[in-house]
């Protein structure tokens, strides 16, 4: 096992991001375009072809989540509120989600030499959906969250990305926590609605 710096590296960055996405602050985004741009090399030179894929997909939404986020951070406008996910898009995402699980499989499985193609491609489908949750401010999202953290821990394990596995055994402990501070903060904010 050699050290690499940009396993180290996205760590450090990822360790703030999620600590900052707890805050529900803003400023997360630019540590994820920074820690998604970092991502990219280290995933391709793991041959970890989804996630270095998946790492263009989050940049773009950070760039959608921030300027949604700071579009609701201007005094015209409400903050974006922190919300469930409406019942009437669970089923949507989850066969969004089964299409996409099924498509990168494909991809991975007969285009690339890919050894974990059915991980790899899970992780990378719940990924495109929980971004997408997160930029909406879904409380739900850390759900998602805790599923992809779980499975992507094993997976960099062996892959032997030790930094970046240890972060994410330690992303599930965050999430949990996020779930409950978000899950609060959206009950908080229905009820200060409803007076």
């Amino acid at each position: 096992m050699t050290l690499n710096w940009l396993d180290i590296t996205t760590a450090l960055l990822g360790l703030v991001y999620i600590l900052l996405e707890w805050r529900a602050s803003w400023w997360m985004w630019i540590v994820g375009i920074v820690m998604q741009v970092l991502g990219i090399v280290l995933y391709f030179q793991k041959g970890i072809y989804a996630d270095s894929v998946m790492e263009f997909y989050y940049l773009a939404m950070s760039f959608y989540g921030l300027a949604l986020w700071l579009r609701h951070k201007n005094k015209k406008k409400p903050p974006l509120p922190i919300t469930h996910i409406p019942r009437r898009h669970i089923a949507l995402w989850t066969l969004a989600l089964a299409a996409m699980w099924a498509g990168i499989w494909a991809i991975l499985h007969f285009f690339t030499d890919s050894n974990v193609p059915v991980i790899d491609s899970f992780t990378t489908a719940l990924s495109v959906v929980g971004m997408w949750a997160l930029a909406r401010k879904y409380v739900e999202q850390w759900l998602i969250w805790i599923a992809v953290d779980s499975v992507t821990c094993y997976l960099y394990f062996i892959k032997d990305i030790p930094f970046k596995a240890s972060l994410y055994a330690l992303y599930i402990i965050i999430a949990i926590a996020g779930f409950i501070t978000w899950n609060r903060r959206a009950r908080n904010s229905h009820v200060e609605n409803e007076v």
